[in-house]
């Protein structure tokens, strides 16, 4: 549970009208402690940390403009007193004393250090260009395929889930800088100030940001390789895949979902999924909030730009002006224009200006079409051989899974030595027919539960050796 007796009350700090404060001194005390000028160690006595409050006191502003006890703290000291108070009392930090010197620390708790870590982190100080997940990803996969070490797989998953969420948190950045572009426009009316804030934004903040994950991070860019070396993983000999799950259950038992599922392809399949989603969903959603963050940008600087070119059309302020006068004045002044509007201006047409223009002759176009030679004989040959050969070697994933119902039978159980090859066909669903144990296949409505037999067929007409699999049928829908 999260809400025990020490964190009965978690978010009480973040509640009252003190919360900007609060939040301020959260901030400035975790980058304090972890940031890259942290200088007092891990742990902080007590006037240490009331002077990261009092600092951050003096930044924060107090919020809904309720003074009723403005008088309730004499001094920001004392302030800063309450609020440690008041952290310590709701789980934020902790507070432990040396048994040697009695001297007190306050350091975070487990999960006020998580809390503050996002909230420092929402802050908007930090850049995220440095993070690289795609490429991490691709690099922690291969460290996995070459030398086994599982550690490197979690990271790799891990970073893989990190891709969607950079391009989550980037999108709504846009959408929530739009949004906040409007509201200056419309408070402010400034051309400059706006488009300046459009161009700084783009230039320090998301230009930097867009061209890691466009060229050096894309998901487009690496996802080839990441496949490749997935597939190297899933043909890895049987010894290391075994060691390889072993060390995974050992290490993350809880990743197990059931005891006859691998992690191992849970994780391969994660990964698959993940890029699978950036590259085809997440990608292209980016784009289509670039793209329409930069012309929301470009029609307000350009209606701003028109609007304060015509300096003798001031509507707004005209109609301000009116409105403030006696209706009477306001008539009056209404006539006036209208008279000044309403005057018509007549005079003769000159001559000169009057002449009959000759239609132009429009010059005809040549629309035949050349008609090519018929193709080589060679050529024809040539295209027809590659379009049987891509016919011949093309595993289809719903003949794959007809290839093993019309094997098994009416039983549910089989081992691939017993597997039937009586044609071309045949013989390239046996090379892939433990790819049915993949989440692909089950989600059509076929669940299998594949294990190593522990035997090694050998020769054999088209294989010189081959790794024996029981094959178990415990669903299939179609059946």
């Amino acid at each position: 549970m999260f809400f025990t007796d020490e964190r009965l009350q978690f978010f009480r700090p973040l509640t009252s009208k003190y919360r900007e404060q609060i939040v301020e001194c959260l901030r400035l005390l975790h980058e304090r402690l972890y940031s890259a000028r942290a200088d007092y160690g891990e742990s902080l006595k007590r006037e240490q940390v009331l002077d990261i409050f009092s600092e951050a006191l003096e930044r924060a502003p107090l919020l809904e403009g309720d003074d009723e006890d403005a008088s309730r703290f004499k001094s920001n000291r004392e302030q800063a007193s309450w609020i440690l108070t008041s952290l310590i009392e709701n789980g934020w930090l902790e507070r432990q004393v040396d048994q040697a010197t009695f001297q007190s620390t306050y350091p975070f708790s487990r999960m006020g250090r998580l809390f503050a870590q996002s909230l420092a982190e929402a802050h908007g100080h930090n850049t995220r260009t440095r993070h690289r997940n795609t490429r991490n990803t691709l690099n922690a996969l291969s460290a996995f395929a070459e030398h086994g070490e599982v550690y490197d797989l979690l990271d790799a998953h891990e970073y893989a889930e990190r891709i969607i969420a950079d391009f989550t948190d980037i999108i709504a950045e846009l959408e929530e800088r739009k949004r906040q572009l409007v509201r200056e426009v419309e408070a402010q009316q400034l051309v400059q100030q706006a488009s300046d804030q459009f161009f700084d934004f783009m230039e320090r903040r998301f230009q930097p940001d867009l061209a890691v994950r466009l060229s050096a991070d894309s998901v487009e860019k690496h996802r080839e390789r990441i496949q490749d070396v997935i597939s190297r993983i899933r043909r890895k000999p049987r010894e290391w895949k075994a060691e390889a799950e072993r060390e995974l259950r050992r290490l993350a038992p809880d990743l197990l979902s059931d005891e006859r599922s691998s992690i191992l392809w849970q994780l391969l399949d994660g990964i698959e999924g993940c890029l699978r989603n950036a590259a085809d969903i997440m990608l292209p959603a980016l784009r289509r909030t670039l793209q329409s963050f930069t012309q929301r940008a470009d029609i307000i600087i350009r209606q701003l730009s028109y609007l304060h070119s015509q300096k003798h059309s001031d509507i707004v302020g005209l109609c301000r002006e009116l409105s403030a006068l006696p209706a009477e004045e306001q008539a009056k002044r209404l006539s006036a224009a209208g008279e000044e509007m309403a005057v018509v201006n007549l005079a003769l047409v000159d001559p000169a200006q009057v002449k009959l223009r000759e239609r132009r002759e429009r010059p005809p176009v040549h629309s035949l079409m050349e008609t090519l030679d018929a193709p080589e004989d060679d050529t024809l040959r040539t295209l027809a051989v590659n379009q049987l050969l891509d016919k011949a070697f093309n595993v289809n994933a719903s003949g794959l899974r007809s290839y093993l119902r019309a094997a098994l039978g009416n039983g549910s159980q089989l081992n691939t030595r017993d597997l039937p090859v009586n044609s071309a066909n045949d013989l390239l669903a046996l090379s892939h027919v433990i790819a049915l144990a993949s989440a692909e296949h089950a989600a059509s409505g076929l669940r299998v539960r594949i294990e190593p037999s522990g035997e090694t067929i050998s020769n054999e007409t088209y294989f010189d050796r081959r790794d024996g699999f029981i094959i178990d049928l415990e669903h299939d829908e179609h059946a």
